[in-house]
């Protein structure tokens, strides 16, 4: 890849701010270390300081952010790990708990290491001992010094499952000429949708190079016997009593959550409410906010299982929301009713259970459109509104079948997208097929 002088002007720039901010990451990590101790850990791999236990020639690389794109890389790791048994698999993340998941998946199947900060010479010591056949990175990761050194490199570079927002785009567009540059480093862009890919077009991408292969979340298993093992904690804490799951809930909706589950003990006093935070910062919050609101609370940690008197019980650990999500009646999906963008909302449609969501959705928008199309979903327009919606289900038994099976069912046509995905990373490993 040869850069023209005003690409090199560009770039300059960026490496520039890098560098003048760049002590900033130390107090960054101390910052977040005080709420996630894993944070004050490993530092050596932020800064590509891998000494000699990285080697990896020939390697399958894929980078994913934190857990939501560990989860939608899962499929495609084991696709990869099945496809090319001959060539090692390398997985980065940049957040704790996504290397959680990476090791609760895969443990020695794969190696694992911190993504480094995108300053060049930290790029070129990490490529150094990666030595990639094949780099793909999950979603919308767009980092230029990384990209560029890549294309420098002749590293074929995959942007997979693809996607960007009209919020994304309007806040990328302020640095067009940055991420067109990191764009044109791409080798192939895998978008989940066309509205998806005429954005990224819009940014830079060669539309000579983007196809719409879906969204591998649509393609996600569920793990065998968790239907079964579901069924079992039910028995346990009760199986007529009413069960709905407030899932990966930020901070502007703990109190939403908590003003819903009032209305629905008012209405249902054996009712349950299993609440998975997103963050884990936010366990302990939530655990005092259950307590203050009255309710006899429980955690995963260190209580295991809601007993039957159990009226919230907080999911405190990482990695285990769809076996919850398989022991619910109806779901509430966070991230849509504050300015996140929403969540997941094919994890619960997997395991043919109806989800009610607010109204940002924009991280999911093709999936939350297909799925209220398909009238597996509802969606309301607000915190009383998704409270009516969650009540109404709970009370409506065959509604709540159909939506599941509607659910189920939208999932299983739009199935596909990583059978594409491989076929195309295949394609890029073979030179003749470049």
């Amino acid at each position: 890849m040869r850069l023209s002088f005003g690409q090199r002007v560009v770039l300059g720039l960026y490496s520039l701010v890098l560098h003048l901010v760049f002590p900033v990451t130390l107090y960054h990590l101390v910052w977040r270390g005080m709420r996630q101790r894993a944070y004050l850990l490993r530092w050596s791999e932020r800064y590509a300081w891998l000494g000699d236990r990285l080697d990896l020639r020939g390697s399958l690389w894929v980078h994913a952010v934190s857990v939501g794109e560990v989860l939608a890389a899962r499929p495609l790791v084991e696709g990869l790990l099945a496809r090319h048994p001959d060539r090692p698999v390398l997985v980065t993340t940049i957040t704790p708990t996504g290397s959680e998941r990476v090791r609760a998946l895969w443990g020695d199947r794969v190696t694992h290491v911190y993504l480094p900060y995108d300053l060049t010479h930290m790029v070129r010591r990490f490529l150094d001992r990666a030595r990639p056949a094949l780099a793909v990175i999950v979603e919308t990761e767009i980092w230029p010094n990384l990209y560029v050194e890549c294309g420098r490199r002749g590293i074929p570079l995959m942007m997979v499952n693809a996607r960007l927002s009209p919020r994304s785009l309007r806040g990328y567009l302020a640095i067009r000429p940055l991420a067109a540059l990191a764009l044109e480093a791409v080798t192939l862009v895998a978008a989940q949708s066309r509205a998806d890919a005429e954005r990224l077009m819009r940014l830079g991408a060669d539309p000579g190079r983007v196809v719409v292969t879906g969204n591998l979340k649509y393609d996600l298993d569920v793990p065998e016997g968790l239907p079964a093992q579901a069924a079992r904690w039910r028995q346990a804490w009760g199986p007529a009593r009413p069960v709905w799951i407030a899932a990966s809930t930020h901070p502007p909706e703990e109190e939403a959550v908590v003003r819903i589950h009032a209305r629905v003990l008012a209405k249902h006093p054996d009712a349950l409410l299993l609440w998975a935070p997103r963050h884990p910062e936010r366990f302990g919050p939530v655990l005092a906010q259950a307590r203050a609101a009255g309710w006899r609370v429980a955690a995963r940690v260190p209580d295991g299982l809601p007993g039957p008197d159990c009226q919230a019980f907080v999911v405190n650990t990482m990695g285990e929301l769809l076996a919850f999500y398989a022991a619910a009646d109806v779901a509430f999906v966070g991230g849509s009713l504050c300015d996140v963008g929403g969540h997941n909302v094919l994890e619960p449609a997997a395991l043919g259970l109806p989800s009610v969501v607010g109204p940002h959705t924009f991280n999911f928008a093709e999936a939350t459109r297909r799925l209220k199309a398909a009238e597996g979903l509802v969606q309301a327009a607000d915190a009383d509104s998704v409270g009516t919606a969650l009540l109404d289900l709970l009370e409506d038994a065959p509604r709540r079948r159909a939506m599941g099976l509607a659910a189920r069912a939208e999932m299983q046509s739009l199935a596909g997208a990583l059978a594409r995905t491989l076929d195309l990373a295949g394609v890029l490993l073979d030179p003749g097929g470049r």
